[in-house]
């Protein structure tokens, strides 16, 4: 059987002879398994190896693209400019292009103006427009991951994140067990409709906390920030005096704490996303119940990781799944 090393290189890195390292890649009888578990390993080892030769010496300018609140893409960049020496010996910088708020126009006259990059990381609306940019940008060479939420009609290469429907059907499922019985809406806020990350989430929590027969009241188009969104509460909870609890799928999370204190109302129960500064001050101080968090140096990681696959830098492996954590006040990780 023809494989990309010869036996006499597998042998040599497993200790093996080349007469066993033969037998176990034309899958012949009599071959003890921990022996095909140490030939596998040579094979994994090379390919490490190879690897780092590609690497060495290389450049790579990797763009970032992202509107989103100042608060995530703070946590964000932080864990890119954490994970690029990662890389090494690979030479690895990073280009931030981050606003919080804007139209699909922008994301596409922010994606055109690229030049020299190796791969981009977005996060963006899931647009018609939007989709046609990655597509030009992927045409002409540039590998673009999309972060968070995805562009599945685009042609970018890969998708890094959690499963949002899921996210959305566990905050419902926690919802739900810390109300038990109390008669209580629920209010859950988006930053906005076109972002479809927080699409899934909403309809995977919709589905799951169906049953219940809860009136859930939706407020969206604050773009996450403080501000906007304080209004916004303010005026769902002043039409819905039912609400006692709350589903943040977009952030903003301080201004909600704040509309519901202003009008002297109870939050029974506040599931929220991301592990932020703003975040962890509000669990510290008992305002969250939960936080639905991710790793996002992990995420950075394997962003960065499929752009330099996808440009033939490092060998393909399969995606993972992101895993959710359910964080709460007594859990906080330092």
């Amino acid at each position: 059987m023809a494989h990309r090393y010869k036996i006499r290189e597998i042998a040599q890195q497993s200790g093996l002879s080349e007469a066993t390292v033969d037998r176990v890649l034309n899958n012949r009888p009599g071959v003890r398994e921990n022996t095909v578990a140490e030939v596998n390993q040579a094979i994994a080892d090379l390919d490490k190896q190879r690897a780092q030769l590609r690497l060495n010496g290389r450049r790579y300018l990797v763009d970032v693209v992202m509107q989103t609140p100042r608060r995530f893409s703070d946590a964000f960049r932080a864990a890119v400019e954490a994970e690029l020496p990662a890389f090494a010996p690979a030479m690895l910088r990073a280009r931030f292009h981050l606003w919080e708020t804007g139209s699909a126009a922008q994301t596409v006259e922010t994606l055109g103006r690229i030049r020299g990059s190796h791969g981009v990381i977005l996060k963006a609306q899931d647009e018609p427009e939007v989709a046609e940019a990655v597509d030009r940008l992927v045409g002409s060479g540039v590998p673009v991951v999309t972060y968070t939420t995805d562009i599945p009609a685009s042609s970018r290469c890969g998708y890094v994140g959690i499963d949002n429907h899921g996210a959305g059907v566990t905050a419902a499922y926690l919802v739900q067990q810390w109300l038990g019985d109390a008669p209580s809406d629920v209010l859950i806020t988006l930053s906005r409709t076109v972002f479809r990350g927080e699409g899934e989430r909403e309809v995977g929590f919709r589905s799951a906390l169906r049953p219940s027969g809860r009136t859930i009241v939706e407020v969206s188009e604050s773009d996450g920030i403080d501000a906007t969104n304080e209004r916004l509460v303010l005026e769902a909870l002043q039409a819905h005096p039912g609400i006692e609890a709350v589903y943040s799928v977009g952030g903003g999370n301080v201004a909600t704490v704040a509309a519901f204190e202003k009008l002297g109302r109870v939050c029974r129960v506040f599931v929220a996303h991301d592990l932020d500064a703003d975040n962890r001050r509000l669990l510290r101080e008992g305002r969250l119940s939960a936080v639905l968090h991710n790793d996002l140096r992990a995420d950075a990681r394997l962003a960065l990781r499929q752009i330099l696959q996808e440009r033939g830098a490092l060998p393909a492996e399969a995606a993972r799944p992101v895993p959710i954590q359910i964080v709460t006040p007594y859990n906080l990780p330092t």
